[in-house]
């Protein structure tokens, strides 16, 4: 029997779509954890971004393929299901989950510390508290709402950048400070050379550099609410190298020719503390704004991806059914207030151990991330090569380089995960991965293997170019 359930409104614009991915690729890692990865590799870590960002780039590139041709809310965790297996899916969907609340506690665990730039003498976590309570709130409005929001949000961090740049281009050129502080490019290979800590720390800094990356796959979790799939998908992803070389390899490289990168702290934002140490208080005062803001919008991107994801494995009966509740606007609201939940564990991290937690949750963060990217590549790998020629050829957004570059891709990710292992510090994310992946092979056994099929759990009849949403049976 038919009723009139709610269903995921499709109110995402090209605009809305370019942002938000902007929003989560363009936070804590770019304003916060850019100093972990300078303090790697010195000005190399230059290199490792742009390196970083092409294999990132092949990851969405294989991504859109799949969502252009099949659109549909759960995204990459429904495309593992599909063609890869039900547990992929499964680990696949959760994985990513797991990934949006770990990079979110990062988030509001940077956003305590660029309060602190104000307020030293107030706890971070009452700060966490209020910044989940906040954006949670956000995400409870219609999709066309959050997009909205996400736009400006995204679009203060872009001009703020913009004007960052310029303005410390302008430092570099006409020395305008009054620190003393000698401002020049040559400050990127005068102290120590451009590999100052040699290979090593050059290749050790990806394992920090990637996790800078990690949301830019949101762009195929909107693909479900987007207006014009094919439009959108295409547009937002093909703007990525150039966001690539402009926020993460540009904006770096002002910051470590306006002073040595050994001057680069872990104290707050890289951004606010070069301008406070080359004596531009009022402009430090305006970043920490900015980097403020861009938290906040990192963090209302993540909770959506998230939300989206595991109502598509509630969809396929990977989740459990409150998750497919929705509100009259269209909106999970069970997924928005788990993710809210989730992240209350970010204000007891930041009242029990506050100096160290950063540095292990991007680990970890990091982990689940390559692990989500190395399931995209397998997927569109298998999904191409189950496709005749004829449908090879009537793909209306290809990925590149077929196949070696995803080959190349899957081996370069593969080595990131390794690479975790080498360092002290982001060692215990292998741990937590290895417990993670285990956990989930542990329920998928006991739950879903052995119990009844959900009525969406089945995809081999999903026409191309329609989500489960569109084709699923009514109750």
């Amino acid at each position: 029997m038919s009723t009139n359930k709610p269903a995921l409104s499709r109110g995402l614009t090209s605009r809305h779509i370019r942002f938000i991915a902007l929003g989560s690729a363009i936070g804590t890692g770019l304003f916060y954890g850019s100093s972990a990865s300078i303090q790697a590799g010195g000005p190399a870590v230059l290199l490792a971004y742009l390196i970083g960002g092409a294999a990132v780039f092949l990851v969405l590139r294989s991504l859109g393929e799949m969502a252009v041709r099949q659109p549909c809310p759960g995204s990459f965790g429904e495309y593992a299901t599909r063609f890869l297996g039900p547990f992929a899916g499964f680990a696949t969907g959760w994985t990513y989950a797991f990934e949006m609340v770990i990079v979110c506690l990062a988030d509001v665990t940077a956003l305590g510390v660029y309060m602190g730039f104000w307020f030293p003498d107030v706890p971070r976590w009452i700060w966490v508290l209020a910044a989940v309570l906040v954006v949670g709130v956000m995400n409870l409005f219609s999709v066309k709402v959050f997009g909205e929001l996400e736009f400006w949000l995204s679009l203060a961090k872009i001009v703020a950048i913009i004007a960052m740049i310029i303005a410390g281009i302008a430092i570099i050129v006409f020395g305008i400070t009054d620190s003393g502080a000698q401002a020049s490019v040559s400050n990127l290979w005068s102290h120590g050379g451009f590999f100052p800590n040699g290979a090593e720390g050059f290749v050790l800094s990806f394992a920090i550099v990637m996790f800078a990356f990690g949301g830019t796959e949101i762009i195929g979790v909107t693909a479900g609410e987007a207006q014009n799939p094919e439009k959108t998908i295409p547009s937002a992803v093909n703007s990525i190298p150039l966001r690539i070389v402009l926020f993460y390899v540009l904006t770096l490289a002002v910051i470590m020719s306006l002073s040595p990168w050994q001057h680069v702290g872990a104290e707050g934002s890289p951004f606010v503390a070069i301008f406070a140490s080359v004596g531009v208080k009022s402009a430090a005062a305006v970043l920490n704004v900015v980097v403020i803001v861009a938290a906040l919008s990192a963090i209302n991107s993540d909770i959506f991806a998230a939300g989206r994801v595991m109502y598509g494995m509630a969809e396929r009966g990977q989740a459990p059914a409150m998750m497919r509740k929705l509100s009259k606007n269209g909106v999970p609201w069970t997924t928005v207030v788990i993710m809210m939940g989730a992240l209350l564990l970010g204000v007891v991290l930041n009242a029990l151990m506050p100096e160290k937690v950063f540095v292990i949750i991007s680990s970890i963060a990091t982990f689940a991330t390559v692990w989500v990217w190395l399931m995209i590549l397998l997927s569109q790998v298998r999904a191409r090569r189950a496709m005749t020629p004829e449908e090879v050829a009537e793909l209306k957004y290809p990925a590149p380089f077929w196949p070696y570059g995803q080959y190349i891709t899957i081996a370069f990710m593969a080595a990131v995960l390794v690479l975790l292992a080498f360092a002290e510090s982001t060692r215990i994310a292998l741990v937590v991965g290895a417990v993670w992946l285990a956990l989930l092979g542990a329920v998928y056994a006991l739950w879903l293997r052995k119990g009844p099929k959900a009525p969406h759990e089945q995809m081999s009849g999903i026409p191309d170019g329609e989500s489960l949403e569109t084709v699923a049976p009514t109750r």
